[in-house]
């Protein structure tokens, strides 16, 4: 049977990538550094997931085990597996590269000549790349030579919203995810065989996809979160209810819309109906995600590639009204719930700066720009 290990066990790792490799034959392998989500695992042999929407299923994800990516035995696991996926978000890919070159190591001394192809599914451009390099840099030249023959990193676009349950669960690995999933990967990076693998589609244009999605569900996600901190709201449903907040949310996806279509071509028509399921997503009311939990980590949303800046740039490349992701960002600026870390540090950023140079350091944008003064603007009337 075809082996996957797939490194993080959360939430997305079970709900999303895990379920569909057990669905797809696969014998799936958890690497995570969480014992309890381990034990459980390895104790119950199977977990439930609950996908909710216009219908409410229930399946059980089941041939799976778990192994703490700490634990020497996890290169024997990668030795022998075909596929290795990651959800440990875009920052934790650095620390779990060492383990996957001393897996590649291993299969280079032994001259395992079978392919293994490596997808990323983070929300970053060019993950697996970015993972391919981390790698790289624990290799010889020998076995990176191997690697460029036998290993394929293959980058993708994962889109799905799976929330923290609090309520009426079967067990600490239970998990509820939304009806809607997309797994889109680039199909020229795979070595050998492309795996078949139900819900995983195929491109050669990724970075659409990448770019339609980041720049489309997770703008409006986080503008969404940030906007209704700011009112006291404690879900991403209760905000985006909110009509005032619908309407900055729905104007700044059609401003970053409006970039795409610039960009890639995509049917206006589509991209419009594509806005709209997204808002329904929002408003799903088995969901329950925290608001705190979507505008985490500001700086890294507030960066200048990413989910708020990159879209505000294309508005200022293609010269495009940009109003409502003005609002967003200045909306994400005053996050300061003292529970997250990065919202903390941003706040002294902003404290220790005058606010044109804080905004240039905390988003990358030239701090005369006629945006940064926009930004400003909506800054203080948020704040006064």
């Amino acid at each position: 049977m075809k082996k996957a290990i797939q490194f993080g066990a959360g939430n997305i790792g079970r709900g999303f990538i895990g379920y569909l490799l057990a669905d797809s034959g696969y014998r799936v392998v958890f690497a995570d550094v969480d014992q309890n989500i381990i034990d459980s695992i390895n104790e119950n042999k199977k977990y439930l997931v609950e996908t909710v929407g216009e219908k409410v299923e229930k399946n059980y994800v089941e041939n799976i085990s778990a192994i703490s990516s700490l634990d020497e035995n996890i290169i024997k696991e990668i030795e022998e597996a075909s596929l290795i996926t990651t959800a440990v978000g875009p920052n934790i890919l650095d620390k779990i590269a060492p383990t996957i070159a001393q897996g590649i190591k291993e299969r280079s001394k032994k001259q395992n000549r079978n392919y293994l192809n490596i997808i990323a599914c983070e929300n970053m451009v060019g993950a697996s790349e970015h993972l391919k390099e981390m790698v790289k840099k624990y290799l010889s030249e020998e076995e990176i030579e191997y690697l460029k023959n036998y290993v394929g990193f293959v980058n993708c676009a994962v889109d799905r919203i799976i929330p923290p349950m609090e309520e009426n669960k079967e067990n600490d690995i239970h998990v509820m995810v939304e009806e809607f999933k997309e797994w889109i990967v680039d199909k020229t990076q795979f070595k050998g065989e492309i795996p078949k693998i139900k819900g995983m589609e195929l491109t050669e244009n990724l970075m659409a996809y990448v770019e339609r999605k980041i720049f489309t569900l997770n703008t409006g996600h986080a503008i969404t979160a940030y906007l209704g901190y700011l009112k006291g709201y404690k879900t991403v449903r209760e905000s985006i209810m909110d009509a005032s907040i619908q309407e900055i949310v729905q104007g700044a996806m059609e401003e970053s819309g409006k970039v795409l279509i610039k960009k890639y071509g995509f049917n206006i028509e589509k991209h419009y109906q594509y806005i709209q399921k997204i808002l329904s997503r929002f408003k799903n009311p088995y969901l329950r995600d925290e608001v705190v939990r979507v505008a985490r980590q500001p700086l890294r949303k507030l960066s200048k590639n990413d989910r708020l800046i990159k879209p505000l740039m294309g508005t200022i490349e293609f010269n495009i009204n940009n109003k409502n992701l003005i609002k967003g960002i200045a909306a994400g600026l005053n996050y300061d719930y003292s529970k997250d870390e990065d919202a903390v540090k941003m706040q002294k950023i902003l404290e220790e700066n005058t606010l044109e140079i804080a905004i240039e350091k905390i988003t990358g944008l030239d701090k005369d720009s006629k945006e940064v003064k926009l930004i400003k603007e909506e800054y203080l009337k948020i704040k006064s």
